[in-house]
């Protein structure tokens, strides 16, 4: 009976071994980013997503060991051999420790997203063609984690049990009867594995399923492993349309079309959007009066200077938490739902934006971004929205040839390129609309070299790269106010996304979307000033063609700030499954069937849930139930350009 049983026994020791390679990683990953999951985690709560975890640990150990089960488990003789199952080893290890790998990238990447990482970050990262350099600054800058992989694999093989028999002593009939009964005992479990779970009810498990462990959106990922994702996302959308109303009935509950008013005359000023990598609202002092007892300085002395004569708003945010999330929303209006809309299968859909809609009255358009041509997918979004010129690294070191401004890891540092964006511009012939992405304070948070001593360290990596950045903006106003342009100019500044962060307020829920969205008119037409109430990044293009007095209907998930009651202003974002619906004071966490936690606004470190004890939640639901279906419809349908 021992002799029948060993090769289960010894397959189920391996898979073991594979558990604790996953959970290994889990405990990394909450080591390192412990400070995104403490508030609030008890004990009871941590053992839960842990518990969590095996469920999807196990679908994912089940995927990619599959062919080493069946290799060595199949009733051939002559695969007992001693090259095969050397195989079958190295192939147990080699899958097991590039898990290990993958799952620790997560450990780094994770809070920036705040999310696990899918098969779109293939999409991301496809036209970067300095892929190696980052790679490998990553890998000096973690070393002991590429140290505790390559202890991990070592392991692996020393303990590795070889899951076959020894014919000599069982015979081949023998032999071949125990392999086949073992694969055949194997199977169901491998495939209830797969499916996490038995029952019918359970389909395939999906990375939505994970909220059901979770408290917050953010404890997802504890819950998830990177393996996991990536093998659901494969070749797949999760856009679905959901039937929360009939169709006479959702436009009279929301609609993302913008009727302007016939005898608006539209104003023929220039449109400058920046869209400053990282700068999240933490970082500036004067949107954090209230932070460290009033004392609070933050590390963009001119940025605090130009919102004393700008209109900002007290509760800002982004719809997104990368840079390709950022892009849309800003200038198109779309917000992120479920995944990067340009990284879908509905990126060839026809989309409209800023650089379209002014193109079509006589604008000038161009993008600018310091990276390599096509970096991060600009260039195709810059294209598909209808900016008509687009201005990258090659166009910056082709005419600037003596220039040695190139950042070394993403591109040309800011203060020049930002220097180089004014030049362009003052060519141009007005009026025009451009959009820059700056870069310099993208990870890793390198200063230029001749402001190394000048921003040293402080509280977090980033913090002397925001200080480095702000320096490179006032520069740039600096010239820009010199040229005749100038004045005629609408300037936008917003961040694509936050950062670090070192403060308990912006490491919640909501917090982590907390973006700066700053309209500033040097003629002073739109009076400066803090205003109390909420924006969004979708609000930016609404806003801005408002303010011209655009003149023809347009799709835009956004509402014109200025003249939008306070009362009536929202903002909405996606976290891990869970819709955020910001207004009335409250933030409505929503997973697409039920409302899960309602906050007050005031209670910024989101620790008291008021569910269903709110008297606006009702209308909350059905307001963020309409936005949704015009999203999911819209997009599924090729309808987000056209009213």
């Amino acid at each position: 009976m021992r002799s029948l049983l060993r090769p289960l026994i010894a397959l189920l020791a391996d898979l073991l071994m594979a558990y604790a390679v996953y959970m290994l990683a889990r405990l990394v990953f909450l080591w390192e980013n412990w400070s995104l999951f403490s508030e609030g985690m008890t004990g009871g709560h941590l053992l839960e997503l842990l518990r969590g975890g095996l469920t999807f640990d196990t679908t994912a150990i089940l995927y990619t060991n599959v062919l080493w089960v069946v290799m060595v488990l199949l009733p051939l003789p002559q695969k007992e051999r001693r090259p095969y199952r050397f195989t079958c080893r190295g192939l147990f290890v080699a899958v097991n420790t590039l898990a290990l790998a993958i799952n620790l990238c997560d450990v780094v990447y994770f809070p920036f997203t705040m999310r696990r990482t899918t098969t779109t970050v293939f999409n991301e990262f496809a036209n970067e063609s300095n892929l190696g350099a980052i790679i490998g600054h990553e890998l000096l800058a973690h070393w002991h984690l590429v140290l505790l992989t390559v202890v991990a694999a070592i392991l692996l093989w020393r303990l590795y049990r070889e899951p076959g028999l020894d014919l000599r002593r069982t015979g081949t009939t023998r032999y071949c009867l125990t392999m086949l009964l073992s694969l055949l005992v194997f199977a169901p479990f491998c495939i209830a594995g797969m499916r996490g779970g038995w029952t019918r009810q359970v389909r395939p498990i999906t990375l939505s399923n994970a909220n059901a462990y979770c408290r917050r959106p953010a404890e997802v990922g504890i819950v998830l492993n990177t393996p996991f994702s990536l093998i659901r996302t494969i070749g797949k959308s999760h856009f679905e349309v959901p039937a929360y109303y009939a169709a006479d009935e959702l436009d009279a509950v929301y609609s993302p079309v913008h009727q302007p008013a016939d005898t608006v005359a539209m104003k023929k000023k220039n449109v400058v959007v920046l869209i400053i990598e990282s700068f999240g609202r933490e970082y500036i002092g004067a949107l954090n009066r209230t932070l460290e007892h009033g004392q609070y300085k933050g590390y963009t002395p001119f940025t605090d200077s130009l919102i004393a004569r700008s209109a900002t708003f007290t509760r800002s945010y982004c719809n997104g938490r990368k840079s390709i999330d950022g892009m849309p929303s800003i200038l198109s209006s779309i917000p992120m739902f479920v995944e990067p809309f340009f990284l879908s299968p509905y990126s060839v859909n026809h989309v409209s934006g800023l650089a379209d809609c002014l193109g079509r009255k006589g604008y000038r358009t161009a993008f600018f971004h310091g990276a390599a041509r096509g970096s991060m997918g600009f260039l195709a979004f810059a294209r598909a929205t209808g900016f008509a010129d687009y201005y990258g690294r090659e166009d910056y070191e082709a005419d600037t040839p003596d220039a040695t401004d190139d950042h070394g890891v993403w591109g040309i540092d800011d203060e020049p390129f930002l220097q180089y964006f004014c030049r362009k511009m003052s060519a141009m012939q007005e009026p025009f609309m451009t959009a820059l992405f700056t870069l310099s304070s993208h990870h890793p948070f390198e200063v230029p070299r001749p402001y190394r001593d000048v921003y040293t360290e402080e509280g977090l990596p980033i913090h002397k790269v925001i200080r480095y950045t702000d320096h490179a903006l006032q520069l740039f106003f600096s010239r820009a106010a010199r040229e005749p342009w100038f004045r005629n100019t609408l300037f936008v500044l917003t961040s694509d996304h936050t950062n670090q962060s070192d403060h308990a307020e912006y490491q919640t829920d909501l917090g982590g979307f907390s973006s700066p969205i700053i309209f500033f008119d040097p003629t002073g037409d739109i009076a400066p000033g803090m205003r109390d109430a909420i924006a969004q990044q979708t609000d930016i293009m609404p806003t801005v063609l408002g303010h011209l007095g655009y003149d023809e209907p347009y799709v835009g998930f956004g509402i014109d700030l200025f003249s939008t009651p306070a009362d009536d202003t929202w903002a909405v974002n996606y976290l891990n499954g869970t819709y955020q619906y910001v207004r009335y004071g409250h933030v409505l966490q929503f997973d697409g069937r039920q409302a899960t936690a309602v906050y007050s606004l005031e209670d910024s470190l989101m620790k008291r849930n008021l569910l269903n004890h709110v008297p606006q939640q009702p209308l909350m639901e059905r307001q963020l139930k309409a936005i949704i279906q015009q999203y999911m419809e819209r997009m599924t349908q090729d309808r987000l350009s056209k009213p």
